[in-house]
């Protein structure tokens, strides 16, 4: 009749063969922030939504956050405007529609809609900040 070891003899051989296990560092997984760059093998599926962020009076307004949500999945993805004022978001797919705005130290832009009906390939879409505060007066004459 063949003997039986018990279990803690299996797991005592693992831990002599095997000491590395005791010892060794846990991997961690490092992420890199990457940069949105256009694709030169762009097969026709894509397009890339790109503009201003600007204030009442014109001037670019850098460090505002432009918000683009993906109508199909609800995601949302954010740009951080730097110096120049400009913003760009690549990749994004011809079947989708997206709305984009843009929002700055208590100020907001209007929701722009890009519809799956525009074809182009890079569509400017230029966006305006005021205060939501202020609401348009109506007047009838």
């Amino acid at each position: 009749m063949p003997s039986v070891a018990p279990r803690s003899a299996g797991l005592l051989v693992a831990l002599l063969l095997f000491p590395s296990f005791l010892f060794a560092a846990p991997q961690v997984d490092t992420v890199t922030p990457s940069v949105q760059t256009p694709s030169s093998g762009s097969t026709g599926t894509t397009r890339a939504i790109l503009g201003k962020v600007m204030d009442s009076s014109g001037a670019t307004v850098p460090g505002a956050i432009v918000l683009l949500k993906d109508m199909k999945s609800l995601q949302v993805r954010s740009y951080i405007v730097p110096k120049e004022g400009t913003y760009r978001f690549y990749g994004l797919s011809v079947d989708i529609p997206y709305e984009l705005r843009a929002q700055s130290a208590g100020l907001t832009s209007d929701i722009k809609t890009v519809s799956v009906f525009d074809s182009h390939k890079q569509i400017h879409v230029n966006l305006k900040l005021k205060d939501p505060k202020k609401k348009k007066k109506w007047f009838f004459f």
